[in-house]
């Protein structure tokens, strides 16, 4: 399931937070945006029932964990992505990326040495 942009926002909260409440999740959105209370609240009810997040209701506040891998919803993101913007050629993705020189070099250092591993892996043995 491809969450909309504001439930991946939320979603990047609690990847790198782990399980928090509305009011952690609102905070730490309001530091960039301005969000409201409740919009924050239906939110995350509506992903809970969409299977995106899990909730523990023992305490009176309701806890909200990721149900969903940030790898694999990255994963699935980004084939979406290069499956609709750039007709499925990962090589024309990486191509307007570089092409636009806003890779540091250690960036690109590391770009060259995942493509060298690549490589390797593919190499007859």
């Amino acid at each position: 399931m491809k969450p909309t942009d504001s439930e991946l926002e939320i979603l990047q909260v609690l990847w790198a937070n782990g399980p928090s409440t509305v009011r952690q999740v609102h905070d730490k959105l309001s530091q960039s945006r301005e969000i409201g209370y409740t919009t924050a609240l239906k939110l995350m009810q509506i992903m809970h029932e969409k299977g995106l997040l899990t909730r523990d209701e023992d305490n009176r506040s309701h806890t909200y964990t990721a149900a969903v891998d940030e790898e694999a919803t990255q994963q699935s993101l980004l084939d979406r992505f290069v499956e609709t913007a750039f007709r499925g050629s990962a090589s024309k993705l990486v191509m307007q990326l570089l092409g636009q020189h806003k890779a540091s070099k250690e960036e690109l250092d590391e770009i060259k040495n995942l493509l060298n591993q690549i490589d390797a892996d593919h190499k007859p043995r």
